[in-house]
C-alpha cells in the first residue's frame, strides 16, 4: 500500500471494511472491530487516525502498537491469525496497517460477543444469522442434523439399495449400514435416524422436511425476466434433480449447426452442455440447504444464462480465490453424489467449465456474491480476436516497471502468468516451469523479493504456500 493508496482510503471513509483508531485506543475496542470484521468480510484498521475524517495522527511507538493488535486479534475465541501489520509513514506520520483477510474459517467472538460489521458499525449477529454463519464456515452442518419428525419410513429403500449395491470398498453388506458409514443415518438415544443429507438424497419426499430444496429452472425469450417464458419447478431427491435438469438444458438450450471440413453436419449447443451442467451439479452439491426461502434458480435468457444457489460462498472460499480453493459446506452429500458417478462433475468444476468455455470461444464465466447467495453467469457471445489479443498472455507486458518498481525478468513473468485469465495464484513449481534454467532458491528470492515489494502476497506455509497479487 502506498502513500495514495492510504490516502484514498482516509478520503472513503470508515464503513464496512476500513476502520480507524488513534494510539490510545483500548484493546478491547480494537479486538470488537476485529471480530465484526472477521465474520464479515475482512477489512483494514489503521492505528494512529482519528476522528471522523480521518486525522493522521500517527503513532510514537510502532512497534509496540503492532504488538497490542497481534495481542487484540489472539485475544478472539477462537484467536484470530492475521499477516504482521506493516507501518507505513504518511503525511510524516507513523501509520500503522493492520488486514483482517475475507472468508476467514471460523466463527469469532470476543468477550461472548458474536459481531459482525454493518456500515461503519459494529452490530450483534442476531440468532438465524450467527446460525447461518456457522453453517457457512462447517462450525456446525445442517446435512448431518437430523430433520424434525422424520424417521426411517421416510427414505426411499429402493433408492438407497440401489446405490449400496453399486458401491465397493465399504465392507458391508447391510443398506443401513452403508448410509449410517457414509453418514445418511446417524444413531440417536440408539436409533437409527435419517439425517438432512439422507433426507436429501433418498427421501421418499425431500420437500417436506427441507423446503426450497429444490431447482427453478425457466427459458425467457429476452435479455431480462418477462412475462414470456417456459418453466418447471424441478423436484425430489438431489440426484434426480440433476438429471431433470440436464433434461431441461437439451430442450432449452439453442442450438446451432456448422458444416466440418467433412461436409458432415455438426450440432452444437449456445453453451457448451458439460459446462452447464457442472454448474448445475456443484450449485447441489455445495448450496447451503438451512435457507428455506429460497432455491436454485437455472434461468436461460437470450443473451447470457445464471445458475444462482441460496447462501454465500462457505469456508475460506472468496470469489477471488474461487478457481484455487477447495472447501464442501455439504461433505456427504459431495461424497454420495461422487458415488454415483458425478465425481467427473464435482472437485474441479470451476476449472473444467472455464476450460469449456474457451474451447467454444466464449467469455469465461462470471462470478458474483450477492447478499443472500452466489452466482455465476456465462455469456453466449463468442469472444472476438481483439479480446483475445487483449486478454492472452504476449498481450500482457511491463516492460521491467510494475507500479514504479523494478521487477527482474523472471519476475515480469510471474506477474504476467497472474495477469492471464484463468490464474489467480502462482507456487514457486509454476514460476521454475516458466524458468526452466533457473535454479530454485533464485526462484524462491524472487518470489519473496514480490512480497517485501508488497507486490505479491504468500499464502499457506511451506510446500502448501503460493503467492496472490495484493488486491491492494
Amino acid at each position: 500500500m502506498s502513500d495514495p493508496d492510504l490516502d484514498s482510503l482516509i478520503r472513503d471513509g470508515r464503513h464496512t471494511r476500513v476502520d480507524w483508531f488513534s494510539e490510545q485506543t483500548p484493546l478491547s475496542i480494537v479486538a470488537t472491530t476485529m471480530t465484526a470484521m472477521a465474520n464479515s468480510q475482512g477489512g483494514t484498521i489503521l492505528m494512529g487516525v482519528a476522528g471522523p475524517t480521518g486525522t493522521p495522527l500517527g503513532v510514537r511507538d510502532a512497534d509496540s502498537v503492532v504488538d497490542r493488535i497481534l495481542q487484540a486479534a489472539l485475544s478472539l475465541d477462537p484467536p484470530l491469525i492475521i499477516p504482521v501489520p506493516r507501518v507505513l509513514v504518511f503525511n510524516g506520520q507513523s501509520i500503522v496497517v493492520a488486514q483482517v483477510p475475507q472468508g476467514m474459517p471460523h466463527v469469532y467472538s470476543t468477550d461472548g460477543r458474536y459481531l459482525a460489521r454493518a456500515g461503519a458499525e459494529n452490530v450483534p449477529l442476531k440468532p438465524r444469522e450467527l446460525r447461518r454463519l456457522i453453517f457457512e464456515r462447517g462450525e456446525l452442518s445442517f446435512e448431518a442434523e437430523v430433520p424434525p419428525g422424520a424417521t426411517l419410513d421416510d427414505i426411499n429403500w429402493e433408492k438407497a439399495e440401489a446405490y449400496a449395491s453399486n458401491l465397493n470398498g465399504l465392507g458391508e453388506s447391510s443398506v443401513r449400514k452403508v448410509l449410517l458409514k457414509r453418514g445418511c443415518l446417524t444413531m440417536v438415544n440408539g436409533e437409527l435416524m435419517p439425517t438432512n443429507a439422507g433426507i436429501l438424497l433418498f427421501g421418499v419426499d425431500p420437500q417436506r422436511f427441507v423446503r426450497g430444496a429444490e431447482i427453478t429452472a425457466a427459458r425467457f425469450a429476452g435479455e431480462t425476466m418477462s412475462d414470456t417464458f417456459s418453466r418447471q419447478d424441478i423436484l425430489g431427491t438431489l440426484p434426480d434433480q440433476i438429471r431433470r435438469a440436464e433434461t431441461f438444458l437439451i430442450d432449452h438450450l439453442r442450438k446451432g449447426v456448422q458444416i466440418g471440413s467433412a461436409m458432415a453436419r455438426q450440432e452444437s449447443f449456445e453453451y457448451p452442455l458439460e459446462a452447464v451442467r457442472e454448474l448445475v451439479v456443484n450449485a447441489v452439491a455445495h448450496r447451503d440447504y438451512s435457507i428455506s426461502g429460497d432455491g436454485i434458480r437455472l434461468f436461460i435468457f437470450k443473451d447470457h444464462l445464471e445458475v444462482t444457489n441460496p447462501g454465500r460462498l462457505a469456508g475460506p472460499v472468496t470469489v477471488d480465490n474461487i478457481k484455487d480453493e477447495r472447501f464442501s459446506r455439504n461433505p456427504v452429500i459431495v461424497q454420495v453424489l461422487s458415488d454415483m458417478g458425478f465425481i467427473e462433475r464435482l472437485g474441479y468444476g470451476v476449472d473444467r467449465v472455464i476450460h469449456l468455455m474457451q474451447q467454444q470461444n466464449l467469455h469465461i464465466p462470471a462470478f458474483e456474491e450477492t447478499s443472500g447467495g452466489f452466482r455465476v453467469i456465462l455469456r453466449n457471445e463468442p469472444v472476438n480476436a481483439a479480446e483475445q489479443e487483449a486478454s492472452s498472455v504476449s498481450a500482457v507486458r511491463f516492460n521491467g516497471v510494475f507500479k514504479g518498481l523494478e521487477i527482474n525478468p523472471r519476475q515480469e513473468a510471474a506477474l504476467i502468468y497472474l495477469h492471464t485469465p484463468g490464474n489467480t495464484r502462482i507456487t514457486n513449481s509454476d514460476l521454475q516451469q516458466l524458468c526452466p534454467d533457473v535454479h530454485p532458491e533464485t526462484i524462491r528470492r524472487d518470489l519473496v523479493d514480490l512480497v517485501m515489494k508488497n507486490i505479491l502476497q504468500k499464502m499457506g506455509q511451506k510446500r502448501g504456500s503460493y503467492y496472490i497479487l495484493r488486491r491492494d
